[in-house]
């Protein structure tokens, strides 16, 4: 009886094993969405207008948040950690033109994502937090059988991204925004390779049934056996044999990831398209922080954009970038009464869209690039006038604008860029640029420098 209760022991202990694997594994899903409840609740304000942002951040979370119910069931089944060709800039940082380069490489994540930026000394936690719902709800496996056999439709779906992010600009404004991005075209897919990994789901599915058979022969040899010099060693073996049946998916993973790395290596630079969209919202804050009222023109508004690459050879990416914002833009200018020649201010706010273009030239690889870039603005509306017409009328009575008093927010058109990344892991990846504007002469205004860190929470 005393051999039974110890072989039992043994027996338990795979399942014991595997039981408890995911619950400890888990506690970094559990960080992921205390990091998501921390940033939406940081920039939920009782303000009146931070009112009308609280549903939208509302869903955002939600979406985030299913996740937590497959996470259990993804660790115990051994998921594979996703590919991607590059980790490209969150899109609500693209929207908002905090990111090192502001016509940014296409790539969808298979995993959840977190960006930090900063432009200045000041180390202010511009953050981002990027995940793929679709992607984590319906696919995210053990194996990627299902993820290949989805319809073209549902692999597109799958690249379905969120994110949502806040900064805190040179004027001390909070900025608040959320964006969604969609793959329509990608040349190369990691997951859709089939040729890497035809057999390794055979090769260890084999494993597996031998190692079974190996422990069962062994656990019976050890409770028939009457020569006790014999248990110490047959004990050993089955530990040994519990450990490599344990280790399979790690294992598994390990060998795909290592096909994975030399198929990105040889195609970094595939061909990719996407088309995003998004809104921001720009605050004025106080002393310590509080959001007190939202400020109109360019910081605020809705933005659809489309962004895509092409591969030259092996070396170079040819990247670009089409966008429309929409936006309220706020007039100052001075009303005369013609009886009395006084002057007083006046204020208005019209309906504008401000689209930006350009292009981007990469020069690498995998692990590090180098580019230069050229971007191009230009609101709807061309002069202040012409937005003063659309949204005033001069009241009757005497009264005219004095129209070299109209003013509105300056756009200067033209931005130079250069800069590079470097991927120091395959988690982690380090952007780094200059960025020089122009007026519409081509005068010089200013130069910053930007840099941001992205992280793989895997």
């Amino acid at each position: 009886m005393r051999r039974k209760v110890v072989n039992n022991s043994f027996k338990l202990l795979p399942d014991f094993r595997y039981f408890c694997r995911p619950i400890f594994t888990n506690s970094r899903y559990l960080l992921r969405y205390v990091l998501t409840i921390v940033l939406c609740t940081s920039i939920i304000n009782k303000t009146g207008e931070m009112k009308k942002t609280t549903k939208t951040i509302s869903t955002l979370f939600v979406l985030f948040a299913a996740q937590i119910c497959f996470a259990q069931n993804e660790q115990a089944a051994g998921r594979l950690s996703p590919k991607e060709l590059t980790i490209p800039a969150s899109p609500v940082f693209d929207m908002m033109g905090v990111t090192p380069s502001q016509i940014n490489r296409t790539s969808d994540i298979k995993d959840f994502k977190v960006d930090w930026s900063f432009k200045s000394w000041r180390l202010n936690p511009n953050l981002a937090i990027q995940s793929q719902p679709i992607w984590e709800l319906f696919y995210n496996r053990q194996d990627v059988d299902k993820y290949q056999r989805a319809s073209s439709f549902m692999r597109r779906l799958a690249s379905l991204d969120v994110s949502i992010g806040s900064v805190q600009n040179e004027e001390n404004d909070r900025r608040i925004g959320f964006a969604t991005k969609i793959n329509l075209i990608k040349e190369k897919d990691p997951l859709l390779a089939k040729e890497l990994y035809t057999d390794v789901s055979e090769k260890y599915k084999a494993e597996k049934i031998e190692l079974e058979k190996q422990l069962k022969e062994l656990e019976h040899k050890l409770d028939t056996t009457q020569n006790i010099l014999e248990k110490p060693g047959l004990r050993n073996q089955v530990r040994s044999t519990e450990e490599q049946l344990l280790s399979i998916n790690s294992r598994r993973r390990e060998e795909i990831n290592g096909r994975a790395k030399i198929f990105v290596e040889e195609n970094w630079n595939a061909s990719s398209l996407d088309i995003a969209y998004g809104r921001v919202y720009t605050y004025k804050t106080d002393s310590v922080g509080g959001l007190k009222g939202l400020r109109l023109n360019r910081n605020t508004g809705w933005s659809g954009w489309i962004n895509g690459h092409l591969g030259l050879g092996k070396k170079f990416l040819l990247s670009g970038l089409f966008r429309s914002s929409w936006y309220e833009e706020e007039l100052e200018f001075l009303i005369k009464n013609t009886s009395t020649q006084e002057e007083f201010t006046q204020k208005a706010v019209a309906d504008n869209t401000l689209y930006t273009m350009g292009l981007n030239l990469r020069y690498g690889g995998a692990i590090y690039t180098f580019f230069v870039e050229f971007l191009y603005e230009k609101k709807g509306l061309k002069t202040p006038i012409e937005a003063l017409n659309e949204a005033f009328k001069v009241p009757n009575g005497g009264f005219e604008i004095v129209k070299s008093s109209v003013k509105w927010d300056v756009v200067h058109p033209n931005t130079f860029s250069f800069g590079g990344d470097w991927r120091i892991s395959r988690s982690v990846i380090l952007n780094y640029g200059m960025r020089c504007v122009f007026d519409s002469n081509w005068k010089f205004q200013t130069f910053t420098p930007v840099a941001s860190i992205a992280c793989m929470m895997r």
